[in-house]
């Protein structure tokens, strides 16, 4: 039976999740329980009229940063974009709820789950990239920042390569603030092209105590600007 979550701040035990990756139910969308979850490697995602619920997927996608692939069409491409941090997190989180998906209907990023991430911006914990086309926005991502790990959470493109442009310029400077990895959460063969690999939940759930304690500088999003 998968546990729901009432008044107490805490989570099971990942590694105890559904075989459907499903650690548990309910509870609320608070920075706090938010902040825990990607702590422990727990992320929200549900559908309008669902209850809150709350995964720990395996295997889970994850993009080392030294794994990241740059292809040259890439890196021609990306230099038709400027590439922004935190100028439009509202304007991109919403591009990103509208994104058409594969299988889908509708969108798991409700209003609900737009108004708590915008708390978590504002708190200087979630941020967004985004790629800009002669001023104009043209794509982008958000996520989440967690010590030395940027949990991402969606993308999207106006334009051909310009989310791709943004995590590109995402993975250099991560590399610079001493990042260790992007949490992707679920595998998808678009990340994987782009050098996401597959990894068992025993060894993210390592590597993320690994890193989530380490002191890097969140400001840093902000500051290049």
């Amino acid at each position: 039976m998968i546990p729901q979550l009432r008044y107490q701040l805490a989570f099971p035990d990942p590694r105890s999740a559904h075989e459907s990756g499903i650690v548990a139910w309910g509870g609320d969308l608070s920075p706090s329980r938010l902040m825990l979850a990607y702590r422990s490697g727990i992320f929200p995602w549900y559908s309008k009229d669902d209850p809150i619920l709350w995964w720990s997927p395996d295997p889970r996608l994850i993009l080392p940063l030294s794994a990241f692939k740059l292809r040259r069409s890439l890196q021609k491409r990306r230099k038709h974009f400027e590439i922004r941090y935190d100028s439009a997190f509202c304007e991109v989180i919403r591009h990103c709820a509208q994104v058409p998906r594969m299988g889908q209907q509708g969108s798991w990023i409700v209003p609900e789950m737009i108004e708590a991430f915008e708390v978590l911006h504002a708190m200087g914990y979630a941020h967004s990239v985004e790629a800009y086309h002669e001023g104009v926005l043209a794509g982008g991502l958000y996520g989440v920042v967690v010590g030395g790990v940027f949990c991402g959470e969606s993308m999207f493109a106006l334009e051909r390569d310009a989310s791709k442009a943004a995590l590109a310029q995402l993975v250099e400077d991560l590399r610079l603030w001493g990042f260790g990895f992007i949490d992707a959460q679920v595998p998808t063969e678009h990340l994987k092209s782009l050098g996401a690999i597959e990894v068992g939940r025993d060894l993210f759930l390592e590597q993320l105590a690994l890193w989530r304690d380490v002191d890097t500088d969140r400001a840093a999003f902000v500051m290049k600007n």
